[in-house]
């Protein structure tokens, strides 16, 4: 989640992961896949560092749980969960 500040003062903390876009008119806002608005205090530019530093947040902290062994995978107990108990582990490919 991210913190943002609505225009009007409160903070809130939305799912970066529920974003469809976001528009600079001259406020900002947000809009969600549901269809819902948001018109936030921060710059159009604020916002997606936030959303980027969220992104390389989660993909850092899972690279450290896997390769410091704290991660284990469920154990499968049907054919059909061994699919989900993968890791798959994000490199970056060589060209």
């Amino acid at each position: 989640m991210i913190l943002l500040t609505r225009l009007n003062g409160p903070e809130f903390a939305l799912n970066p992961d529920l974003i469809e876009r976001a528009d600079q008119t001259p406020d900002t806002v947000i809009t969600l896949v549901d269809g819902t608005k948001y018109i936030i205090a921060e710059s159009l530019s604020e916002f997606l560092t936030l959303v980027r530093r969220y992104r390389a947040e989660l993909i850092a902290d899972a690279e450290i749980l896997v390769s410091s062994g704290t991660h284990r995978p469920p154990t499968p107990t049907s054919p059909s969960d061994s699919d989900q108990a993968r890791v798959v582990r994000l490199h970056r490919q060589e060209r």
